[in-house]
């Protein structure tokens, strides 16, 4: 089970490229050569980087889905549209697609996060933007958090 932390300021080049920290790559291991699945995040102007083993357990669940209701159906299409393999070239470079850098407004500067079993990729301005959101934070963490037991041992 994937649980990537750290948050990385890298550079794109011309290309579409970034370099993909070492310290995230540490935490994936042997599933970064395995490649990727890049797409959009369903929430904010931000993609969403899965290993193919995460991205294959997301697509089993998805593909139990009825997809003659039409909510499901376009569920599936929102999650699935856009979804791109990508590699990791010999110098640990990660291509962007330019449709999916345009979507996210993904210009040079961008933050890699590793965010539990996914690693966002955002335009450093606006994860900047987002960031500094006036929220109220206790509040979030007791409707989100509440009720769960962080003191169970279930894996």
């Amino acid at each position: 089970m994937l649980n990537l932390i750290g948050e990385y300021d890298c550079k794109v080049d011309a290309k579409g490229r970034f370099m993909f920290p070492a310290a995230l790559k540490k935490q994936i291991g042997e599933a970064f050569d395995k490649g990727f699945v890049v797409n959009r995040n369903l929430h904010q102007k931000c993609l969403v980087l899965y290993t193919l083993d995460e991205w294959q357990k997301l697509n089993k669940g998805l593909s139990k889905l009825n997809r003659l209701l039409p909510k499901n159906d376009m569920l599936v299409r929102k999650i699935i549209g856009g979804a791109t393999g990508a590699e990791a070239d010999n110098t640990g470079r990660v291509l962007v697609p330019r449709s999916l850098a345009d979507y996210a407004g993904i210009q040079t500067e961008i933050k890699v996060l590793g965010s539990n079993n996914v690693v966002e990729i955002w335009d450093k301005a606006a994860y900047e933007a987002f960031m500094s959101q006036e929220i109220n934070l206790e509040e979030l963490a007791e409707d989100v958090l509440g009720n769960l037991n962080f003191t169970d041992n279930d894996e």
